[in-house]
């Protein structure tokens, strides 16, 4: 094992505090930490602090919170620390490499997917999207490039039908920390592995406009599309002047492919049956507009006239 490191945290949300936690809780040292500065939220907008941010107050670590990482004096506020390393998980600033350069080590990433597949922004999301059938974490030693350092350790999990973005995001809460000790505790007999750029694709930003239900899209996609966007931004298909959100929903093999998309075939109890591009998708689970989420034999109760058999969504 290799000696205790001081070393510096930079994240901002949940995801990163469990990381921030495990380091508390190790024998390294975490000598100070960086995040986003507090923003607005709630109905009266009162400044917020983050995650990390709460988590490193607690534990009395000194705590950053610049703008940019591209002034001077921010770069010279982290060399005056003299970390042995940097540890950045969704932190959300680009790190200049006068920053990447500054701690003895370099700086490491935990990333939620199997690099280089899912480089970006959005990784959990996009591998729901995308059908694939597994992801992880990779730690790796950050570059100049997004995502495109040099791979240190791999923790991969199987991605199941019943997953959403949030069950995937808390299975990788699990296994994140524990990929990064393994890899400081192992950090100089690890042998780099540099990512093939032929094998990359990049995880863009989810879209509130990209959670628009297209009902020309196969059935499968949309599946796909609802658990990618739980629980945020959530899809969702505009009815009677409002927009019905749907958090689950399941492929249905269909008996008539000629019913045009976004009609829908049928409705009760076991839920809404709505023609796709190919098959049919069966909503279970759907929220209406100032009501919870429920399950749709629940909704028909109270609004079977909006989901008639024939009416069309679109």
């Amino acid at each position: 094992m290799n000696k205790p490191l001081k070393i510096v945290f930079a994240g901002t949300p949940e995801f990163a505090a469990l990381h921030l936690q495990a380091l508390i809780d190790s024998e390294h040292q975490v000598i100070a930490v960086y995040s986003q500065p507090d923003r607005p939220a709630g109905r009266g907008k009162k400044l917020q602090a983050s995650a990390v941010k709460l988590l490193a107050v607690e534990h009395d670590i000194p705590v950053f919170q610049p703008q940019s990482l591209k002034t001077a004096e921010s770069q010279l506020a982290l060399a005056k620390l003299d970390a042995d390393i940097m540890v950045v998980v969704a932190y959300g600033l680009i790190l200049p490499t006068a920053i990447l350069n500054t701690p003895k080590l370099g700086c490491l990433n935990v990333h939620g997917s199997l690099l280089p597949k899912w480089r970006g922004a959005a990784p959990i999301q996009r591998s729901l999207w995308a059908g694939d059938k597994e992801t992880g974490v990779t730690i790796m030693q950050m570059d100049e490039g997004l995502d495109t350092g040099a791979m240190l350790l791999k923790q991969s999990l199987v991605i199941t039908q019943e997953d959403t973005s949030a069950t995937l995001y808390q299975k990788l809460a699990e296994i994140g920390p524990k990929a990064l000790l393994e890899t400081l505790a192992t950090l100089v007999e690890i042998q780099p592995q540099i990512q093939d750029d032929k094998l990359a694709s990049y995880a863009k930003k989810l879209s509130k406009e990209e959670a628009k239900i297209d009902w020309n899209l196969t059935a499968e996609q949309l599946e796909r599309n609802i658990r990618a966007f739980n629980p945020w931004p959530v899809a969702f298909f505009p009815l009677n002047d409002s927009n019905i959100k749907v958090y689950s929903s399941v492929v249905v093999k269909s008996e008539n492919p000629n019913i045009p998309a976004g009609v829908i075939v049928k409705s009760d109890k076991q839920g809404i049956l709505v023609a796709t591009g190919n098959n049919c998708l069966l909503i279970t689970k759907l929220q209406l507009p100032g009501k919870k989420p429920m399950l749709a034999a629940d909704v028909l109760n109270g609004r079977a006239d909006w989901f008639v058999i024939g009416n069309s969504l679109i």
